[in-house]
């Protein structure tokens, strides 16, 4: 019999962020709420061995421990066990870095078995990791997107696009530069957003903002309801709110456009509603050029 957990949560920032904030040892008792102290045993190259102490529990009990901490960046996980086991036969805890479209999924993967002698069983401490785990990792997002979005924003309020999380969940690629989030913007918000030859932005609309599209480079088409406006380079295009929109590229080089929408919707959940997938985006794109190149 043996103990297994697996919990996890998305976090949008920087992977070099994540990483650095969550190994950053000495300061987990201002990561974690669980956590009264940290000591350093030892440290040398990508290990560290370190003390813990929470802080009392409903009796009164301040648990700590010793463990050893391991770091392998290039493979984007971390490997730690208990030094000082307690009431553990062992404790191994291997965290994992994904990095994702706009952040990075942490996961943190437990191992363990109670011993004999402990006051709960495997299954009672799982349980109680499972919650505890989702009450931390959502402590570690919160504190990590806010230092993330607060240097952003004090960075004289530039943003540069090569810092920007790509998003490609409807084709292309989005980056959202000024926001909210990253300038403390309050009217809207502007990015920019690439296209290959052949990609599209699948279909959308905006319920309470206007959209701004300035094509910078290449050949840019939108679908605007059910007519379609050449948006070449040099050209902007407004789409009205709640009016339908697609982007497709119908050139042989990469389009560049800006976009800028306008006013803020009262939540960011309820600013964009889709219309269709990228897929079906791209079929549509795909189906308009071969349509063409018949013709031609």
């Amino acid at each position: 019999m043996a103990g297994h957990t697996d919990n996890q949560i998305r976090i949008e920032a920087p992977f070099q962020l994540v990483w650095d904030i969550t190994n950053d040892v000495p300061n987990w008792p201002n990561l974690f709420t669980e956590y009264a102290a940290t000591e350093v045993v030892s440290e040398g190259g990508d290990t560290i061995t370190f003390r813990l102490t929470m802080f009392p529990d409903d009796n009164g009990v301040s648990w700590s421990w010793v463990s050893e901490r391991t770091r392998y960046l290039d493979e984007k996980r971390t490997h730690s066990h208990r030094v000082e086991t307690g009431p553990f036969e062992y404790m191994n805890l291997d965290w994992h870095y994904e990095e994702v479209e706009g952040g990075v999924i942490l996961r943190w993967v437990q191992d363990f078995h109670m011993k004999d002698t402990a006051p709960v069983d495997d299954g009672w401490m799982v349980d109680n990791i499972n919650k505890n785990s989702a009450v931390q990792l959502r402590v570690i997002k919160d504190k990590i997107e806010k230092a993330y979005h607060s240097r952003r924003a004090s960075d004289h309020r530039t943003v540069s696009i090569h810092d920007c999380p790509a998003d490609h969940r409807r084709g292309g690629t989005i980056q959202t530069l000024l926001s909210p989030r990253t300038v403390g913007s309050t009217s809207g918000f502007m990015g920019g957003a690439t296209l290959r030859p052949g990609e599209a932005i699948a279909e959308h609309y905006h319920p309470y903002s206007e959209e701004f599209v300035f094509c910078i480079r290449g050949e840019l088409e939108a679908d605007v309801d059910d007519e379609v406006v050449p948006v070449p380079a040099g050209t902007a295009i407004l789409v009205p709110k709640e009016t339908r929109h697609r982007l497709r590229n119908v050139g042989t080089e990469d389009v560049f456009a800006v976009f800028h929408l306008g006013p803020l919707a009262p939540r960011p959940e309820l600013g964009h509603v889709d219309t269709e997938t990228r897929e079906e985006a791209a079929a549509v794109a795909a189906k308009i050029l071969a349509a063409r190149e018949k013709q031609s």
